[in-house]
């Protein structure tokens, strides 16, 4: 229980540093004329990955769950997801942010991750909701949360391709990118 605990806690911090960070970001983008969308379902969205947290430390708790005897190919998966969101996350810089806030007519990021995929954050996080969960056998969590994600993303990924492609040059610039899987 105290590695789940620490795990966890590990997990938080980054969180309140991603949003930290995202807090930063947002106001440079409204600074220089950035506009947001997505209200509605952003809260939603926050939520949800709140309760993800709370619902995990519950199944894991209450059901005093252990270690998965897989845990080093998912701790190794989680490594690499982490990678994936630093790369992500610093490809998009100061555009990077939790809420869809676009700056008009800025040039659209096509470097790292986002020259194969165009949301490969979001593959980062519907990963982490599987991969996260199976590591301590919380596998209620795991089914539950992938599908509460699998409906928010539905929501909110094309709220942000239509605030993308009204404000910038989206369309043309990642028209050969897959959403989620890269070609190859």
């Amino acid at each position: 229980m105290k590695i789940f605990f620490l795990f966890l806690a590990m997990i938080i911090l980054q969180r309140f540093a991603e949003l930290v960070i995202a807090k930063q970001n947002e106001k440079w983008m409204k600074n220089h004329g950035g506009v947001e969308f997505g209200h509605k379902h952003y809260r939603i969205m926050v939520g949800l990955h709140s309760l993800f947290f709370l619902f995990l430390i519950g199944e894991v708790y209450y059901f005093n769950k252990e270690l998965s005897p897989i845990w080093p190919v998912l701790v190794t998966f989680f490594i690499i997801t982490q990678a994936g969101r630093v790369w992500a996350l610093t490809s998009l810089g100061r555009y990077w942010n939790t809420k869809i806030i676009v700056l008009p007519n800025a040039e659209v990021i096509v470097k790292g991750p986002y020259k194969y995929l165009k949301h490969p954050n979001y593959v980062i996080v519907t990963l982490e909701f599987i991969i996260i969960p199976l590591l301590f056998q919380a596998y209620l969590t795991c089914i539950v949360f992938s599908l509460l994600n699998i409906w928010i993303l539905s929501i909110r990924i094309p709220e942000e391709e239509k605030a993308l492609t009204k404000l910038t040059t989206y369309s043309q610039s990642l028209g050969h990118a897959r959403r989620f899987f890269p070609k190859i």
